[in-house]
Formats: C-alpha cells, sequence, structure tokens
C-alpha cells in the first residue's frame, strides 16, 4: 500500500469522476478518518483525541455529544485534507472500539448516562463476586460433566465462562442495578442499548437505523457464538432482557444511508466492525491459521480459526472475526490491556518528550539494570486475569537512570507479547502462517524486535499501521462492489519491514525471570490495601 500525503493529489484537485471510500477508527484515545482510492492509497486524513473522562477513581467514560461532534469533524476534515467533495464518497466502513456501551431514550434519542469505557473498573466487585459464587461454579460443574459425556464446544465454552471487567456484560448489570432511570425506560420498553456503532449508526441516519453487526455483538460476552444469537441464558442469569439489545447485521452490509443533513449528500454506511476484526481485514489475515498483533492503547493478538469457535481453558477470547454473506470468519483473542497508554502515561511524567525516542534510549543500555515494570493500569489480563493487579516499577537502586526505566517499560510490551503468543499456539493447537503487526507501537523496532527474538518467529510489519481504518474501508468497500474480492485486497497490501529474529529467547531468560516474579508481586494488590 502506498502512501501520500493527506492532499497530495496529482492536479490541482481530485478529479470529478474519482470515487473514494471512507474508512473511520474510533479508538481509545483517537478519533481517525482516511480516505481511500481504489489502489487504497491514503488521499487525506482527519484526526481528534478522544476526550476521556475519569469521574471517579477507575471510571472512565466518553461524553457521546462530544465524541458524535469529533466524529463529524474528522469526516469533514479528512474530506478537506483530501480535496474531494462528499458526493464523490463510495462508501463509509465504521471501526469502533469494543466493549464501551451506552444506554439512551428510545423516544428522545437522549442518552441516559456517559458511555462506559471498557478500560472502566467499576463493576471489579461484581466481576469478583460472580467469579467466586456458588452459581457459577455450580454451571462449571455441570457444564464440564455435560461435555465429558458429549464432548461439545458450547459446554466446554460455558464451563470455564469468567467474567471481567472488560466485557459489556457485568458493566451493564451495574448500570441496571445503579441507575434507576435505564431499570424503568427498559420496563418501559423506552430503552436502547449500544456499544459505539450502534450509537453512531443511529446518530448517522438520524435514529432511522438501529442495529451492530456481528463482529461487535460478538465482543460483548452477551452474545452466542454458536447460536449467532444474543446469549438468553446469559441474560437471565444476570436479569439483562434480551429485548434490550439491537438487530445484528452481516459486517459488510448496506446499513443505509448517512442522513443529507449532517455531510450536505447522503452516502452509504456499508460496514460495522470492531476494530480488531477490523484490523484482521485489513492485514488481509484471511485465512486459517494467520496471525496479527495490533499494539496500540492495549495489545491484541488474534488468530484466524476458520469456520470454528475456539473454547477456551485459559481465558482466550471466541469472536466473530467478520460475516459477509454466507462467509463466517472466527477468531481467537488474547490481549494485554496496557500498551500504548503506558508510552503515553511515561511521556506525560516527562521520562522523554517523543514516543519516537524510546526505541533508541532503550536499544541504548545492553539491559535494564534490574528493573522491571508491570504495565496494569486496567489489571492484567491472560494468563493471569486479575483486575487487581497494580501498575509497578520494581528493582530501581540508586543507579536507576531514564533510560532504565524506559526500557523495563517496552521490555514489558514484548514480555506480555510472549505471554499472548505462547497461550494462543499452545491452546488453539493451530500452527500461524504469518504474523503481521499494526498500531502504533509496532513503529518502534525495539519492541518489534524483541518480540521476534522471543516467539522465534518472523513478524511482518505493512506500511500503513491504521489497520483498523483499512479494514473498516475494505468490508465497506466490498459491499458496494468498489473492490471486487479478498484476492484484490490481498494484492493492495505492501509490507514496509519483516522482524527476523536475531536473539535466542534463552538471552532473555534471566530478564522475563525477574519481570514474571516482579508480575506475581503485582498481582491481587488492590485486594490487600482496601
Amino acid at each position: 500500500m502506498k502512501l501520500r500525503a493527506p492532499g497530495d493529489l496529482e492536479g490541482d484537485a481530485a478529479p470529478a469522476q474519482a470515487k473514494y471510500v471512507l474508512g473511520v477508527d474510533v479508538g481509545s484515545t483517537v478519533i481517525r478518518c482516511h480516505v481511500y482510492d481504489r489502489a487504497a492509497v491514503l488521499r487525506g486524513s482527519g484526526t481528534k483525541q478522544v476526550k476521556v473522562l475519569h469521574p471517579q477513581p477507575g471510571w472512565v467514560e466518553l461524553d457521546p455529544e462530544c465524541l458524535w461532534t469529533q466524529f463529524v469533524d474528522v469526516v469533514t476534515e479528512a474530506a478537506q485534507a483530501a480535496r474531494i467533495r462528499m458526493n464523490q464518497i463510495s462508501a463509509l466502513g465504521l471501526s469502533t472500539q469494543r466493549g464501551t456501551f451506552i444506554t439512551w431514550n428510545k423516544k428522545t434519542g437522549k442518552p441516559f448516562h456517559n458511555f462506559i469505557s471498557w478500560q472502566d473498573l467499576r463493576a471489579a466487585e461484581l466481576v469478583k463476586s460472580w467469579n467466586r459464587s456458588m452459581l457459577l461454579k455450580a454451571i462449571h460443574g455441570v457444564s464440564s460433566l455435560l461435555h465429558f459425556f458429549t464432548r461439545m464446544d458450547p459446554f466446554l465454552l460455558s464451563s470455564c465462562i469468567t467474567f471481567s471487567t472488560q466485557h459489556v456484560s457485568l458493566r451493564l448489570a451495574w448500570v441496571l442495578q445503579h441507575i434507576s432511570e435505564v431499570e424503568q425506560a427498559i420496563k418501559d420498553d423506552n430503552c436502547c442499548f449500544g456499544t459505539v456503532d450502534t450509537w453512531l449508526l443511529y446518530k448517522l441516519t438520524k435514529g432511522a437505523v438501529y442495529a451492530t453487526d456481528y463482529s461487535n455483538a460478538s465482543s460483548t460476552a452477551l452474545f452466542d457464538p454458536f447460536k449467532l444469537q444474543w446469549s438468553v441464558p446469559l441474560g437471565k442469569l444476570l436479569s439483562i432482557p434480551i429485548s434490550l439489545f439491537p438487530p445484528v447485521e452481516d459486517t459488510s452490509h448496506n446499513f443505509g444511508s448517512v442522513d443529507a443533513e449532517i455531510f450536505g449528500v447522503p452516502f452509504p454506511i456499508a460496514a460495522l466492525v470492531a476494530d480488531q476484526q477490523a484490523a484482521m481485514f485489513g492485514e488481509c489475515c484471511f485465512d486459517i491459521g494467520d496471525m496479527k498483533v495490533t499494539m496500540g492503547t492495549g495489545t491484541f493478538w488474534n488468530i484466524n480459526t476458520g469456520s470454528k469457535v475456539h473454547a477456551s481453558r485459559t481465558g482466550l477470547y471466541p469472536l466473530v472475526g467478520w460475516k459477509i454473506g454466507k462467509e463466517l470468519v472466527y477468531l481467537a483473542e488474547g490481549n494485554a490491556s496496557d500498551t500504548g497508554s503506558t508510552i503515553q502515561w511515561a511521556q506525560n511524567l516527562d521520562l522523554f518528550v517523543n514516543a519516537e525516542e524510546t526505541s533508541e534510549m532503550a536499544s541504548s543500555l545492553v539491559n535494564s539494570g534490574g528493573v522491571c515494570f508491570v504495565p496494569s493500569f486496567s489489571g492484567l489480563q491472560i494468563p493471569m486475569n486479575d483486575p487487581y493487579a497494580c501498575t509497578s516499577f520494581m528493582g530501581i537502586t540508586p543507579s536507576t537512570t531514564k533510560n532504565h526505566l524506559v526500557r523495563a517499560m517496552l521490555e514489558s510490551i514484548a514480555f506480555r507479547n510472549k505471554q499472548l503468543y505462547d497461550t494462543i499456539t499452545r491452546e488453539v493447537g493451530i500452527p500461524p502462517t504469518s504474523i503481521r503487526a499494526d498500531g502504533g507501537v509496532s513503529k518502534n523496532r525495539f519492541v518489534m524486535q524483541m518480540t521476534s527474538d522471543l516467539i522465534s518467529t518472523m513478524i511482518n510489519k505493512p506500511v500503513v499501521t491504521d489497520m483498523s481504518c483499512l479494514g473498516a474501508s475494505f468490508l465497506a468497500g466490498l459491499a458496494v462492489g468498489f473492490w471486487n474480492d479478498k484476492e484484490q485486497l490481498k494484492k493492495l497490501r505492501e509490507t514496509d519491514v519483516v522482524f527476523k529474529p536475531q536473539k535466542e529467547p534463552k538471552d532473555y531468560e534471566l530478564a522475563m525471570g525477574n519481570w514474571t516474579k516482579a508480575v506475581k508481586r503485582s498481582l491481587h494488590w488492590y485486594n490487600q490495601t482496601s
């Protein structure tokens, strides 16, 4: 894929007959809109920082009206940068952060509360209570017994079910328990629920369309990936009525048109897709065994498992990657919440001026001087699965410098990559056919090289790192015939650099061993001090 600077077109203006696809990614920290032509060349961009609210310790929210205003501004900015008219847009594809949700009044469209982010920890006590409950233990026991006799994967999945603060399920249950207005609206059949994609679709069509897609639905922990419908048993278990949830449509699908009053002309909304699934599609990970790692705010490892739902014993999450007509692709996912957020935090502390400096700072040392960093602002996910773990530096001495701290932080990202890769490859049992990397942190050569060393595998990084935007654009373009098929899309992808192992994993054994000990000392921290 070839990149051009926004607005760098041949001639004074874009030709009137040209058509373009917009890909918008509403991430945890940034909203991006990219304009692509038929060669998947980036013609213009718009970006805005997401305004994140922290009304209480551990609470993470987004103002819905602010998010909507930023969304409109970003699309307008991208079109202006590309020097195109809105009537030249063939379709819009929308990629969104997962697990962030809102409820609103069905009649007035007014939200009952702010978006509650996937990073929000307000339901942590509820999560702990449920995961320790006798009821869940009974479900595990019965399901294990049924799986033993039937060998059916749905029973294996329910035998290992655990709740997480990242999933919508218990945060939504918390809302129903604590916001009486929502509870009453549900009783009156006057409540809409939506993740970010559903809300933006509703706003773009001025309330005419209320829907989500399979990739976003499967990311909520309230969707049955085997039956491809909202989970009635989970709804009953958590006292959440299934009638609250939106209809589920294909990922690449004509959802309707943007209301003409918003941008001056209508154009099709032709894809809704969750951000990690969008990145998989943008990376062209279309075949079983294809794997990608996205390192943005958090790190997400995904592997294509084809038509098979992976039922995990360790906490890997089974997702619908995308559904396009009869084609249905599943993924297995493991994640770490704090990657780019860790680097941003360090930058805010003035450990460095620009994130680009960190790779050189880390490479200037032979090791971290015994310093270990545990990235756990939002808890630690698989294989630890502890929302109460704390972020920590350990091993600091009087001779510790900024460079040691920075190297320890970058090493922690690579060590988490190693943990996630090993968990996925060991449990899923599908040999990875390729590994592709994207996201802002994939530009960090130190992290990428160390990860390649640790997993003893080549990692391919494309020219384009904003894969969620591209994936949403690809899916939208397929829906309206802008591109013909996935084989055509594969030819549009270009590699920037391939990281090959340069050291043996054993060269990192001492450092990773010390880091693992630091992680163990950081577990259950908030239980101890509360």
